[in-house]
């Protein structure tokens, strides 16, 4: 009887399911027949890249790196000489233009943005409406159109040397650039730097002990002008007692008008000018609209319950709105961020020395490594814009919502 019940159980179970119905199998088959077609794919490619570039009789490799350049670049951060310097440090210069303009065109463009913004949201109807045109106009308008009306009709427009317009404290502005007086280090500048850094290690530490206190007690604490004094305060406060003790360590070297040029001095370059000047506008008119939407996404109670309690408006969008909108700001805020940084690629239009110009221009049109020097530009920009994501991502995890 038991042995008969066995053998019906047995009978009536259902078959096994073939592997080819099995959607793990299935997953890892598909999955090694991709990675199998993008390694022949790729391994196709090598080989024709090779055979193409010895038809052509162009060496491989990154020897030519080491190679003497022979160009000039105008804007350097370090030295350069076109009679010594190699392809190498030309890249480097290169390198180092990019990441010049792009930083501080992201600084400038979200201190605009954040305040264009809060300007949208304005209960000023004027101020309401200056705003929304600006961000309608400027985003709604290419980019290399609004780099070459900077460089061609704005700054092109400017006088020439012998006419520079002087603004004032050394600085002159003409068709050349913006003129300035150009700071140089003695001894005793370490001492000023060392100073500075501390001052800004010791402002970190006291914004944590402040956010503290003040969590704690609910007692506020002035961390900002206390972070000011420390950073720049104390070496300002050094710099003047050394100087008036005749030990001076920072001496300005100022422009001098002459009959047809300026002399001495540092110069910014129109095309520098230009292109940090589009950037940041056009970046700010994107930024803008990701701060109002952060601030919009504030429930209204927030702001109805911090004005209750006796904050002014400009202290409840400070302490209160935009705290919170930052949670939403953030992330579309590093896409803007990375749009930037790459969208300086651009400076080829203009002339500005960046890596594109300098090194998938001048450096590709001399040596021909497309293989090798497209690869760098490409491992550059992916490892500037992996950079950026991670140190935002961080921040954005440090402002995020903790759950209980």
């Amino acid at each position: 009887m038991e042995g008969g019940e066995v053998a019906s159980v047995t009978e009536n179970s259902p078959p096994r399911a073939s592997l080819i119905y099995d959607p793990t199998v299935r997953g890892i088959f598909f999955q090694a027949v991709l990675v199998l077609a993008i390694g022949f794919l790729a391994y196709e490619a090598v080989n024709n890249a090779i055979a193409n570039l010895r038809a052509a009789r162009i060496a491989s490799g990154f020897g030519f790196m080491n190679t003497t350049a022979g160009f000039d670049i105008n804007q350097q951060l370090v030295s350069y000489s076109a009679a010594t310097s190699t392809y190498g440090r030309a890249f480097v210069v290169g390198l180092l233009n990019t990441l010049l303009v792009a930083s501080i065109g992201i600084v400038i463009a979200t201190v605009l943005g954040f305040a264009v913004g809060i300007m949208r949201l304005s209960k000023n109807w004027l101020v309401r409406q200056v705003a929304t045109v600006y961000v309608e106009v400027i985003r709604n308008l290419p980019l290399l159109l609004q780099l070459l009306i900077w460089y061609n009709a704005v700054l092109a427009t400017l006088p020439q040397a012998r006419d520079s317009i002087y603004l004032g404290g050394g600085f002159y502005l003409n068709v050349r650039g913006l003129f300035m007086p150009q700071p140089g280090f003695e001894a005793g500048a370490q001492f000023i730097l060392v100073l500075a850094v501390a001052g800004a290690v010791a402002s970190f530490f006291v914004r944590r002990w402040a956010r503290r206190r003040q969590a704690e007690t609910g007692q506020p604490f002035p961390a900002g002008l206390v972070s000011l004094a420390l950073t720049l305060g104390v070496p300002l406060l050094a710099w003047w007692l050394m100087a008036l003790f005749g030990a001076n360590p920072i001496t300005f070297n100022v422009p001098e008008q002459g009959r047809f040029n300026l002399t001495g001095g540092m110069q910014l370059f129109p095309e520098f000018v230009a292109l940090l000047i589009g950037l940041s506008t056009y970046t700010a008119g994107f930024i803008a609209e990701v701060v109002r939407a952060g601030i919009l996404a504030v429930s209204r109670g927030q702001t109805e319950a911090a004005s209750s309690l006796g904050l002014r408006p400009g202290k409840v969008l400070r302490l209160v709105v935009i705290p919170q909108a930052m949670r939403v700001i953030v992330p579309p805020l590093t896409s803007q961020y990375l749009n930037l940084t790459k969208n300086s690629s651009l400076a080829v239009v203009i002339g500005y020395p960046d890596l594109v110009q300098v090194f998938m221009g001048t450096v590709l049109n001399q040596t021909g490594q497309a293989v090798e020097v497209v690869a760098i530009t490409m491992l550059v920009y992916l490892t500037i814009s992996l950079t950026t994501s991670f140190f935002m991502n961080v921040y954005n995890r440090r402002i995020a919502l903790v759950e209980r």
